[in-house]
């Protein structure tokens, strides 16, 4: 049974910090593209960061410059490092995973059960 378990999230300040943590099992991240996708009430699952089999990485253009997506494949583990937090990155954060090919598009077969990220002074 694959399970995507997420943590890290919680309620910072704007210019914060914080490092999201996306832990596998039931797969090899090694052999999926992993992607960490966003969410609040009333809109559509939007694409935050992605990064695919060989290390090559992808970010919406809203955190560009400001979100480091990685992945540790000896801890079968995916991080999203947020610095310069502002208060629309407010949002649910899921971490998702898919066979190979990495999109941008919610096309993912597995999903985690999300983690808050609330930003406010």
């Amino acid at each position: 049974q694959v399970q995507l378990v997420e943590s890290g999230g919680g309620l910072v300040q704007p210019g914060d910090s914080l490092r999201l943590s996306c832990a596998a099992s039931g797969l090899t991240i090694r052999t999926y593209a992993m992607g960490w996708f966003r969410q609040v009430p009333g809109k559509e699952r939007e694409f935050v960061a992605g990064i695919n089999l060989g290390g090559a990485d992808a970010y919406s253009n809203s955190v560009k410059g400001r979100f480091t997506i990685s992945r540790d494949n000896a801890k079968n583990t995916v991080y999203l490092q947020m610095n310069y937090l502002k208060p629309e990155d407010t949002a649910v954060y899921y971490c998702a995973a898919r066979w190979q090919i990495l999109t941008t598009k919610p096309d993912y077969a597995y999903w985690g059960q999300g983690t808050q990220v609330t930003v406010s002074s």
